[in-house]
């Protein structure tokens, strides 16, 4: 297999780093820094980038407009130096982070870093050894039968997205998770991102809705579909890091 390459020229002594912006995938994805990552996505993409790409996810967290990672500092700090210049460790552990697209390049010696990573395809597990194979399987399997708190999250956010793509006002919306025994507070929140996903219009109050003038013509919305069977969803419990 070919070395992976860095896809800028890189500058000497340190590299800028921003935020590469993904609603979906910040909503559902995986912290760099979570159990996930580290049982599965180590395999693929090995201690040195994971190190790395939990440093800088880390420091977006502090920083998220940005920040100058010092190509040596950063490369002792995980073990491995600038040895081999350009072919050495380091920057190839750097340059797998674009091969897998948790980085890309956004400009001049910058590169915009991902805070989320996808839950593996499934071609990727099948690059596992076979005992991981097994155990993300298993990982399916729980989170269909026992969802955690951001499992829970994420499957009212695409039901709130799927009622107002079908017409529903907020106030319907809200209302139509509760009766699918979504707890409150998580529905407000699903309602308000499912809103943003749609659009840039203000969120209507529930009380605006219910004393503004309702519509009286046009076809009939088409009826509210049954709650889904809960999907595997993208971040066990401590992907809220």
């Amino acid at each position: 297999m070919s070395r992976p390459k860095l896809a800028i020229d890189l500058p000497t002594d340190a590299l800028r780093i921003v935020r590469w912006e993904d609603p979906v995938l910040d909503a559902i994805g995986h912290d760099p820094r979570s159990s996930y990552v580290e049982r599965f996505w180590l395999s693929l993409l090995g201690p040195s980038t994971t190190f790395l790409i939990r440093r800088i996810a880390a420091a977006l967290e502090v920083e998220p407009g940005g920040f100058d990672l010092h190509l040596e500092d950063t490369a002792k700090a995980i073990g491995l130096g600038l040895r081999g210049g350009m072919s050495g460790p380091f920057y190839r552990a750097l340059a797998r982070t674009g091969q897998f697209h948790i980085t890309k390049a956004s400009g001049a010696g910058e590169l915009a870093a991902r805070t989320r990573l996808q839950t593996l395809t499934r071609h990727q597990v099948d690059r596992l050894p076979l005992s991981l194979q097994a155990e993300h399987a298993e990982w399916v399997a729980s989170t269909e039968a026992v969802p955690d708190a951001e499992q829970r999250r994420t499957r009212a956010r695409r039901l709130a997205l799927s009622l107002l793509e079908l017409g529903e006002t907020d106030e319907a919306t809200e209302l139509q998770l509760h009766r699918w025994k979504i707890h409150p507070s998580t529905a407000h929140e699903a309602l308000r991102w499912a809103r943003g996903q749609r659009s840039d219009e203000p969120l209507a109050s529930a009380s605006a809705v219910a004393t503004g003038p309702r519509a009286t013509t046009g076809a009939p919305r088409p009826p509210i579909p049954p709650p889904l069977r809960p999907r595997p969803v993208y971040g066990p419990a401590d992907d809220a890091a």
